[in-house]
């Protein structure tokens, strides 16, 4: 373990031990994910590619026997909170502690008998950006409960919990990318991950070594997947899946694409969105033959695509999402897109190392003059997933 993240398990567990009077059995952290490509494709069985991130969610845990689970963030400023595991039910809680409140109700639901216990919380994953601070959170709970219950499941699993955890227990349709990110990544690699079948492959993501960087750019523009718009595109896609006869738009060939739109008709906004799953799965495969064949440069012009498939097909852009690929293009990077659900969050620049300080100004100075808030910039380095700290 690196000095930092002894530092960082150590201040949990001390403040965990000031809360409940006792050390924790443990201290785990989870990693929030940035997805290079591969947007709104995870809910349609289809590819998506993420990495980890080095910022995390920690947990200082405790088993407990008595049923109670007592919960407490150093990032929300409430008292402890405690819960009842029996009581657990969905949409019984809209607060923060609903995720991790989720993931023990999906370990009970699956049969896993989790008798409770003491939870604090930190999360360094900005949230509100796209960058699943939410699944990070959910994914540190899993598997220090995993631990301390000697569950044995693996991390494919968890995620499958605490997706059901999210889409049921608090109300967000999401997809299974996020969970699997936090809990399955692999420091220097991105994941190419099959979302039918979880079937997964660890790409080699070095672009430091190849002389260039990739930026997340934080719009501070806040989303929240539980509001509406992202459960209508699902209910989309759905029915675009529905209309051509297959179970999942992932079912649809690329190279079927014109065919399967023109079956469409007049579904004029179902059009939209399956043209969008099915070109960015596409996407996905580009940008791993790229990858594999060492051509990382490459991939730009395919975020860029993507891009403007979310923009004007997929529809979650924003206008503050779109100022940063603009000007990061105009700039200079090799290439640019909104990464996330959309509605807010972030964007991800590709870029050679030496032009970075243009291209972070020319952004910065593009959103003063927008009269928007100051973007928050930092590079993204492909992180280890979920572990134990300590």
């Amino acid at each position: 373990m690196s000095e930092s993240s002894e530092a960082v398990a150590r201040s949990v567990a001390e403040r965990f031990e000031r809360l409940y009077g006792a050390a924790p059995d443990g201290v785990w952290a989870a990693p929030g994910r940035v997805n290079l490509i591969g947007e709104h494709t995870d809910y349609n069985d289809g590819f998506v590619m993420p990495f980890a991130l080095p910022h995390t969610a920690v947990a200082a845990v405790a088993r407990r026997d008595d049923g109670v689970l007592r919960l407490h963030s150093a990032d929300v400023d409430d008292p402890v909170a405690e819960l009842a595991v029996d009581a657990l039910a969905p949409g019984s809680d809209r607060r923060w502690t609903a995720y991790p409140a989720g993931v023990v109700w999906a370990l009970r639901e699956a049969g896993h008998a989790v008798t409770g216990a003491d939870v604090h919380l930190a999360s360094t994953v900005p949230a509100g950006a796209g960058l699943s601070s939410s699944a990070a959170l959910e994914v540190v709970v899993a598997l220090a409960l995993n631990d301390l219950f000697g569950l044995g499941l693996r991390g494919w699993q968890l995620a499958r919990l605490c997706q059901r955890a999210e889409n049921v227990y608090v109300g967000a349709p999401v997809g299974i990318m996020d969970q699997t990110a936090s809990a399955c990544c692999e420091e220097g690699h991105a994941l190419f991950l099959d979302t039918r079948d979880l079937s997964q492959r660890q790409i080699p993501f070095d672009l430091a070594a190849e002389g260039m960087r990739l930026l997340v750019v934080d719009t501070r523009v806040e989303h929240s997947h539980s509001e509406g718009e992202y459960g209508k595109r699902r209910a989309g896609c759905e029915k675009g899946a529905a209309l051509l006869g297959v179970d999942a738009l992932r079912d649809v060939p690329y190279a079927e694409l014109e065919a399967a739109l023109a079956r469409l008709g007049d579904e004029e906004e179902v059009r939209r969105l399956v043209r969008h799953v099915i070109t960015e799965d596409e996407r996905v495969e580009r940008v791993v033959a790229f990858l594999q064949a060492g051509d990382a440069r490459a991939i730009g012009p395919v975020l860029a695509e993507g891009h403007a498939s979310l923009r004007d097909d997929f529809r979650v852009s924003c206008p503050e999402l779109d100022l940063v690929v603009d000007t990061a293009l105009g700039a200079g990077a090799l290439g640019a897109r909104m990464t996330g659900g959309g509605f807010g969050g972030s964007a991800v620049v590709l870029a050679e190392e030496v032009d970075v300080p243009v291209i972070t100004k020319a952004v910065e100075e593009a959103f003063a003059a927008a009269g928007f808030r100051a973007p928050r910039t930092f590079e993204a380095v492909p992180s280890a997933g979920a572990r134990r700290l300590r």
